[in-house]
C-alpha cells in the first residue's frame, strides 16, 4: 500500500495496517490532524484517531519539508533517507530512548518519507532560545552516553555509506568558507566585533579542527533542546535523527552544552556534568580518561557555531530560525573563548 507523503493524504486503512502490522490490534475509523512543532527540514502533524481496540488516541507523523530551499538541502544531505535508516536498523541496538516507532518508509527516488510515531505529549520541548537546568542537562548526557556506548568503536558502521558525515563540497573547510559571506550578510550585524572575530576565524581552523583522533561512534549531531521532550511517556525522549552520522562522540556533548545550556550554567557545571557522562560512557567498557575526555570536549567547542553557519543561510529563513541560530551562535563563541578551545586548533 503505497504510503502517504503529506498529513493530508493519511487514510484510516494505511495507518490501521501500519499499527496492526506493529502488534496493535484494532481498527481506525476517522481521523483528524494538525500541524505541530516548528522544524526547518520536516514538518510534523499530530493525529486524532477515532478507533477501535488497542489503537492510540494520538500519532506523531513526520513528512518532508514544503519549504523548497530547505528540502533541497535535506535531499542533498540524505536527511530523510538517514532518519528512516535510524528508526529501521539502528535504534534497536542502541540503548538511548527513541521514539517508539509504528512505520518508517522512504522512496529513493522522490526522497518522499513518512515517520509514523508515539505522541510525546504531554512532554515538555524547552525552546531552543532558552535553556535547560542543571538537572535536565544531566539526564541529557545520561542519554547521550546511551547512544554513544553500544556501537562504541564499532568498525562495521564504517561500512555504511549513509552513515558518513557529507560534506557539502567534498573538503574540510571549504564549505564553511564559502557559505560564511552570506552569514555574514545576514547576521553580521546582531553580533559583537568580537564574536565577528570569532566566527571569521574559525574558518581559518577548520583543517585542524576536522583532524581529530579517536574510535568513532554513532552520534546524533543536531543534540540539542528543540529535538528532546523532556516528561510525557519518558523521562527524556531524543528525536530529529535526521543528521545521524558514524562519527566523533564528544562533538555531540560539546555541541549540545555549548547551544542548550546558558554560558554561565555550563562555565558553573560543566566539569560535573562531563564527569556524569564520561561514568555512564565507561559502563559499557569504553576507554576514556578525564583529561582525553576534557581535551575533545575542548577541541569541539565551535561544533555549535559549525552548524549555525553551515546551516542557517541553507534553509528556509524564518523569524525564529533567525533567532534561534544566533542563540546557538552566542553561545557556542562563548564556551571557544572560555575553554580556549581555538588554541588546540593552531
Amino acid at each position: 500500500m503505497p504510503f502517504p507523503i503529506g498529513p493530508g493524504q493519511m487514510t484510516p486503512e494505511w495507518l490501521t495496517s501500519q499499527l496492526n502490522s506493529a502488534g496493535l490490534d484494532g481498527h481506525v475509523k476517522h481521523i483528524t490532524w494538525r500541524r505541530i512543532g516548528a522544524g526547518q527540514i520536516g514538518e510534523n502533524a499530530r493525529f486524532v484517531l477515532e478507533s477501535e481496540g488497542k489503537i492510540p488516541v494520538t500519532l506523531v507523523g513526520k513528512f518532508p519539508t514544503a519549504n523548497t530551499l530547505s528540502r533541497h538541502l535535506a535531499v542533498q544531505l540524505e536527511n530523510y533517507a538517514r532518519e528512516v535508516f535510524f528508526y529501521r536498523n539502528l535504534a534497536k541496538t542502541l540503548d538511548i530512548q527513541a521514539p517508539r516507532c509504528f512505520a518508517a518508509e522512504f522512496d529513493p527516488d522522490t526522497h518522499d518519507f513518512i515517520i509514523l510515531m508515539e505522541d510525546l505529549a504531554p512532554g515538555i520541548q524547552i525552546d531552543q532560545m532558552r535553556e535547560c537546568d542543571t538537572d535536565q542537562a544531566a539526564l541529557a548526557l545520561e542519554q547521550l552516553a546511551k547512544l554513544h556506548g553500544p556501537r562504541w568503536g564499532d568498525t562495521r558502521l564504517a561500512k555504511i555509506p549513509l552513515l558518513a558525515q557529507i560534506r557539502m563540497d567534498g573538503a574540510p573547510g571549504s564549505a564553511y568558507r564559502m557559505i560564511l559571506p552570506g552569514f555574514m550578510q545576514r547576521y553580521g550585524s546582531r553580533l559583537s566585533e568580537a564574536e565577528l572575530r570569532t566566527v571569521e576565524g574559525f574558518g581559518k581552523l577548520q583543517e585542524a579542527y576536522a583532524r581529530v583522533e579517536m574510535p568513532r561512534t554513532i552520534i546524533h549531531i543536531d543534540y540539542r533542546l528543540d529535538n528532546m521532550m523532556f516528561g510525557g511517556p519518558h523521562p527524556l525522549t531524543v528525536f530529529d535523527w535526521q543528521s545521524v552520522s558514524h562519527g566523533h562522540a564528544l562533538q555531540d556533548v560539546s555541541y549540545f552544552m555549548g547551544t542548550s545550556v546558558s554560558s554561565q550554567r555550563r562555565a558553573r557545571d560543566e566539569c560535573r556534568l562531563l564527569e556524569h557522562y564520561l561514568d555512564i560512557l565507561r559502563s559499557y567498557g569504553v576507554d576514556l580518561n578525564w583529561e582525553q575526555c576534557f581535551r575533545y570536549y575542548r577541541h569541539f567547542a565551535p561544533a555549535g557555531l559549525n552548524m549555525s553557519v553551515l546551516v542557517s543561510t541553507l534553509v528556509g529563513e524564518t523569524e525564529r530560525g533567525n533567532d534561534m541560530f544566533m542563540t546557538m551562535a552566542r553561545r557556542s563563541i562563548q564556551m571557544c573563548r572560555d575553554l580556549e578551545s581555538f588554541e588546540l586548533h593552531k
